[in-house]
């Protein structure tokens, strides 16, 4: 078995999710996510051999943590050299139990001595991504949304994914849930 694509999120539910694909004002050049690819991300292990994958899901699913509300508000965009890149909405000032699960996570791709990211984490669920818009469409759509409030969500559980990538998107298999101990 070869090298898998993984990552560790928290889901939104459908309705949230959906009602942020229907944002989409269908821009050139602004490309929004199926309802079913949001989601926020904790950590990404673009190549992990089988036995480190078996290790990390014995790590994960040993984490405990309480189940919190996180309010999903907010959109904002991440820029690559002044270029807008991703948009994505955030979860307002998240929340304490939401970087301690992060920390967690972390501590278990370490154990496994999977790299993590060293920069400042921006908990955020990507909802499209941006390949040459006008940026002056981008700022007037940013500006009408950029209060949106989507509600809050009940995180009860996060999960373990592989990816796949393929022509037509990735494809995204759920390996592991990591319920709250609640």
């Amino acid at each position: 078995m070869s090298a898998q694509r993984l990552f560790i999120a928290i889901d939104l539910p459908d309705q949230i999710a959906e009602s942020l694909a229907a944002l989409d004002p269908h821009y050139r050049g602004l490309i929004f996510s199926a309802p079913q690819q949001i989601h926020l991300t904790f950590a990404f292990f673009p190549a992990v051999e089988p036995p480190t994958a078996d290790l990390l899901k014995e790590k994960l699913a040993a984490i405990s943590f309480r189940a919190f509300f996180l309010p999903v508000a907010g959109l904002g965009r991440f820029s690559k050299k002044g270029v807008p890149h991703i948009l994505w909405i955030g979860v307002g000032h998240a929340h304490p139990h939401l970087f301690q699960l992060h920390k967690r996570v972390n501590e278990a791709a370490l154990a496994c001595n999977l790299p993590i990211e060293e920069r400042a984490w921006t908990p955020h669920f990507t909802i499209a991504r941006a390949r040459g818009i006008s940026p002056a469409l981008l700022k007037s759509f940013l500006k009408k949304y950029r209060d949106y409030d989507a509600g809050m969500i009940h995180v009860e559980e996060f999960r373990l994914y592989s990816s796949e990538l393929t022509g037509a998107g990735p494809i995204h298999e759920v390996e592991l849930r990591v319920p709250c101990c609640e």
